[in-house]
């Protein structure tokens, strides 16, 4: 995991391997092409576990309905979080109500980023619920790669986490 997470601080990425090692297969990621694409998305998304919230405010997604993002501040509010970045109010409720955790309680939205537990398991939820596996399992790094970012941002270094990942697990 050290060597696959590259740039990423030892200690942190030894907090989430107990988590990660006993989360992966409920949720189905239970291949080592599963979970080399589901690290190289995580790897890249996070900068190796190094950080859980973006680092951006938040304001670009105000008023996206998409997102569930209608009242004011919830851009700021639901901005991304966890490993993989979930981000607006719909998502923290629907992860909400998985977990029974309300999320949309003011100060619990910190939650999903400061706690590695829900980090990395609002990851994992948001991977099932996209069905990401299916992706993976064609080994269709832009496909996966679009539907976590909405588009191909960071496809290159997604790229290189994903060839470090097959290197030690495949």
């Amino acid at each position: 995991m050290i060597a696959i997470m590259g740039p990423g601080n030892r200690s942190t990425i030894k907090t989430y391997f107990p988590i990660l090692n006993g989360s992966l297969s409920k949720y189905s990621i239970n291949t080592p092409l599963r979970i080399a694409h589901f690290l190289a998305q995580v790897g890249h998304e996070s900068l190796s576990f190094r950080y859980t919230q973006e680092l951006a405010s938040g304001a670009t997604y105000e008023g996206r309905v998409d997102l569930g993002n209608t009242k004011k501040g919830d851009g700021i509010r639901f901005k991304g979080r966890g490993l993989i970045q979930l981000t607006g109010r719909d998502n923290y409720s629907k992860y909400g109500k998985y977990v029974g955790i309300d999320f949309l309680k003011k100060g619990n939205e910190q939650m999903i980023a400061t706690t590695p537990k829900y980090a990395l398991d609002v990851s994992l939820w948001f991977w099932k619920n996209k069905r990401l596996n299916r992706y993976a399992d064609k080994d269709d790094l832009r496909s996966v790669t679009r539907r976590i970012n909405g588009g191909y941002n960071g496809l290159p270094d997604r790229q290189l986490y994903l060839d470090r990942a097959k290197f030690f697990l495949l």
